[in-house]
């Protein structure tokens, strides 16, 4: 009797200690490199293994990019025992072995598949086999699931029920998996995306390699486009589960299959690519990249390690920014920030390039007496009061503020 009583109190504490430790997952918005955009269905594990090295001899890895994951086309079908197995010509050497090359690395693998029988790119998908399938991926050494929402039925509750699903069978497992929601925002699921297990989640279409895309476009978004479509959704960001804009195009200079659509989008400016790393950051966006790391430009390498940026992005207190001007071709951001400090980002929107001044006590609302420091250039200001300058069209620029006393902020 003593034997059993503690038995089951040993089992109990396990189960306390592992919810403890789900709760633990995603305390900051996920960084990485994703194969969707730049290779689609060229991906492979030689691809993958070479990431991974360029990761780390980059000073990615230290920057804290740490996931690599396996989009779709890497399926090879289901075995006699209904088990997944990847494709044979692409992963000759199995998705284990793999996770370990990537895991010695100091690095974490994630995979992809889909809420139905099949995935966008019709492989084989996860729909009634989400036990099975988290298991696998959980003895494969999966760290980050990807779960799209292709061939699957269109309206909400159908929607959580399979999400809800997966996100269980991902914790049943026993593992700590980041599960990314992956149904584009056309269901509203930050409203329900937690209570289903995620981690983080879409909330618009795929990014397009592009500024500004059109209504032809089939509501796929350029870098303007979708950061319009995350206002009002700062409430339901924070640690453990996060909105997420899509993947980062910064870099890519219309290399994508996906972003560039067949060569429709070339591709962004050197200066949109640095907006859009900077206002993801602002947002508390999942960072991940899609360009080919093995072989980065210098400068759009110095915008993706930006220790600054970063830093804002990973603030522990998780708050995403809300925008708190938008008027006359201007976007102003507000992000708080741990340790007292805010961060504000001034975006210039229009075409050409423009004039700004923006009072920090009546336009902004932050009361008292601050002192800043502006992240692209090193400068610092103290006891500022109006923030002015000119801007390039479609440039930002981001304060970091921290107060000079203690009025309310």
């Amino acid at each position: 009797m003593i034997l059993k009583k503690l038995a089951t109190t040993f089992c109990i504490t396990l189960m306390v200690l592992f919810v403890r430790s789900q709760s633990s997952v995603a305390l900051t918005p996920p960084m990485g490199w994703n194969s969707w955009n730049l290779f689609e269905e060229d991906v492979s594990d030689k691809l993958i293994r070479e990431i991974a090295d360029a990761l780390v001899s980059s000073g990615m890895s230290r920057a804290g990019y740490q996931y690599i994951v396996i989009d779709d086309f890497w399926v090879g079908g289901r075995n006699a025992s209904n088990e997944l197995f990847p494709d044979p010509i692409r992963f000759p050497h199995g998705i284990k072995a793999l996770a370990d090359y990537v895991h010695s690395k100091g690095l974490k693998l994630g995979i992809y598949s889909d809420a139905a029988a099949l995935t966008c790119g019709g492989v084989t998908g996860s729909y009634n086999f989400e036990e099975r399938d988290a298991t696998t991926f959980a003895n494969w050494g999966i760290d980050y699931l990807k779960y799209d929402y292709c061939n699957a039925p269109g309206d909400m509750v159908t929607a959580f029920t399979r999400y809800k699903k997966m996100g269980d069978a991902l914790r049943s497992t026993g593992r700590l998996i980041v599960y990314s929601i992956c149904e584009w925002g056309q269901r509203q699921p930050w409203l329900w995306a937690r209570a289903a297990g995620g981690h983080l989640w879409r909330t618009t279409w795929d990014m397009r390699d592009t500024w500004l895309s059109d209504r032809y476009d089939n509501g796929h978004n350029g870098i303007m486009n979708t950061i319009e479509k995350q206002k009002g959704l700062e409430k339901y960001a924070g640690p453990g589960g996060w909105n997420d804009p899509d993947l980062l195009v910064t870099g890519l200079s219309g290399k994508g299959k996906s972003s560039s659509l067949n060569g429709r989008f070339t591709g962004c400016s050197l200066t949109e690519y640095r907006s859009q790393f900077a206002v993801w950051c602002m947002l508390a966006s999942p960072l991940m990249v899609n360009l080919d790391v093995r072989r980065m430009d210098t400068a759009v390498k110095a915008i993706l390690l930006n220790k600054e940026l970063i830093a804002i992005d990973q603030d522990v207190l998780g708050s995403q920014a809300s925008v708190v001007i938008d008027a006359n071709g201007w976007l102003v951001f507000k992000k708080e920030l741990s340790n007292d400090r805010y961060a504000i980002c001034v975006l210039n929107r229009q075409n050409v390039s423009a004039y700004f001044s923006f009072n920090l006590e009546s336009a902004l609302k932050m009361h008292g007496r601050w002192n800043a420091q502006e992240i692209f250039t090193n400068r610092r200001l103290r006891g500022v009061k109006t923030f002015t300058g000119e801007l390039t069209a479609h440039d930002c620029v981001i304060y970091v503020l921290s107060a000079m006393n203690s009025l309310t902020k």
